[in-house]
C-alpha cells in the first residue's frame, strides 16, 4: 500500500520506512552478479542522504546479506559506478541530481525497485527542478511498487503533488498544527538591534547549560563569519553550510554527529531531517523565512520527546510578523526570554 505519511519532527519516521523496506526485502531474490536494486530512498541534502544510509547499516547489522549504498553530488561518480558494476546494492540512498544521472546512463538499473521513498517530499516537490528530477526517475521504476512519503509539514497544496505519485494511498496528515509542536520544547524570543546579536549569543554562550547547540543564519557568508567570531571568543565551533566541498560537509556532520564539538553553526542544509541526540539547544540567530522552516529548525532539539530550548532573535519587522504567524499557526505562547531559566525545563536529567 502506498503511504502519504506527516508526523512532528523527531518521532521516527526514518525508523519507520528504514524497518518497513527491510523486512520485505529478499536479498536473494537474484543473482549476486545481477542488478539487485529494490529499495530507492530520496533526499534533498546531501547529509540527509548519508544519515539515512546509515540507518539502513544500523538496522540491517545483523541483515548480512543486505547492502546499502549513498550516492549524492559533489562526489566523483566514478566510485558510485564502480560500486553498481562490482557490488551492487539492494538499497540505494541519494539526492535526486546524482540518481537521475547513474539512471540515465543505466549505470543504475531501476527495473526491479520495490519500494520508491521520499524522505523530505515536500521540500523535494516543492522544487520545480528536484520534481522534475523525481518524475524523470519514477518513470523508469516499474509500475507496480510501493511509494512511501513522509515529512513534518505537508500543506494543503503539495499533498495533491504527492498522491500524483501515488495509487490510492493511505494519507496519515496532521491537519491540526498545534499538534505539530514538541512538547518538551521551550520557546523563546530576544528582541534586539541586528548589531546586538553577537554580544547577545556570548551571553547565552555563557549561561547556558548544553549538550550541544546548533546555531542557524540566513546565508554561507554570515555562517563563516559567525563561525569565526565564536571561535576567536573561546567557543569551539564548526561550521556546515552549502558552499563548502562534499567531504568537507560529511567529515563536519560526522564530527558533530560523534560529540567532538558541540557548537554548530549552520544553514538551512541543516534544517531538516538532520538527527543528532545530543542537541538540547537551538538558537535562530537568523530567524527563518516562514513558519514551516521555524518548525523543522526547532525540531532539531527536543527530538523524540525529550527536552529542548529553542530562542529566537527577532531584530526586524519580518521577524515580528513570522514570529506571529508562527504562534497563531500552531498556537504557542512564545515569550520572551527571562532573565533566567530553570536548567531542568530544557536539561534531561
Amino acid at each position: 500500500m502506498d503511504i502519504v505519511c506527516q508526523a512532528k519532527s523527531g518521532m521516527g519516521k526514518t525508523a519507520v520506512f528504514v524497518l518497513a523496506t527491510l523486512h520485505q526485502l529478499n536479498p536473494s531474490a537474484f543473482p549476486a552478479d545481477a542488478n539487485q536494486v529494490s529499495v530507492l530512498v530520496l533526499c534533498h541534502t546531501r547529509e540527509l542522504a548519508f544519515q539515512i544510509a546509515h540507518e539502513y547499516e544500523r538496522f540491517s547489522k545483523y541483515l548480512t546479506e543486505v547492502k546499502t549504498a549513498v550516492f549524492y553530488g559533489g562526489v566523483n561518480i566514478k566510485s558510485n559506478r564502480e560500486i553498481l558494476k562490482n557490488d551492487c546494492p539492494h538499497i540505494v540512498v541519494g539526492t535526486p541530481g546524482r540518481i537521475l544521472g547513474l539512471a540515465r546512463e543505466k549505470t543504475l538499473k531501476l527495473d526491479h525497485i520495490k519500494h520508491f521513498v521520499l524522505d523530505e517530499c515536500d521540500r523535494i516537490l516543492e522544487s520545480l527542478d528536484m520534481r522534475r528530477d523525481v518524475q524523470e526517475i519514477f518513470r523508469m521504476t516499474p509500475h507496480e511498487k510501493q511509494v512511501m512519503m513522509f515529512s513534518a509539514t505537508l500543506s494543503k497544496e503539495i499533498r495533491p503533488v504527492c498522491k500524483k505519485f501515488c495509487q490510492d494511498p493511505m494519507e496519515i496528515y496532521v491537519d491540526d498544527d498545534t499538534k505539530l509542536t514538541l512538547h518538551g520544547l521551550q520557546l523563546y524570543y530576544i528582541k534586539l538591534a541586528e548589531g546586538e546579536k553577537n554580544r547577545k549569543l556570548n551571553d547565552l554562550l555563557d549561561a547556558l547549560e548544553f549538550n550541544q547547540v546548533v546555531i542557524f543564519v540566513s546565508k554561507v557568508a554570515r555562517a563563516n563569519e559567525l563561525n569565526r567570531l565564536l571561535t576567536e571568543c573561546n567557543f569551539p565551533s564548526i561550521c556546515i553550510h552549502a558552499g563548502m566541498n562534499q567531504a568537507d560537509r560529511i567529515a563536519k556532520y560526522k564530527s558533530f554527529k560523534e560529540f567532538n564539538a558541540r557548537i554548530l553553526v549552520s544553514t538551512d542544509l541543516f534544517g531538516r531531517g538532520i538527527d543528532i541526540e545530543r542537541v538540547n539547544v537551538v538558537i535562530n540567530y537568523d530567524f527563518p523565512d516562514d513558519s514551516d522552516q521555524f518548525l523543522h529548525r526547532v525540531g532539531r532539539a527536543g527530538r523524540f520527546g525529550t527536552k529542548g530550548l529553542a530562542i529566537s532573535f527577532i531584530s526586524s519587522e519580518p521577524d515580528q510578523e513570522i514570529l506571529s504567524k508562527v504562534q497563531s499557526r500552531f498556537e504557542v505562547n512564545i515569550p520572551e526570554l527571562p532573565d533566567e531559566i530553570d536548567m531542568s525545563s530544557y536539561m534531561s536529567t
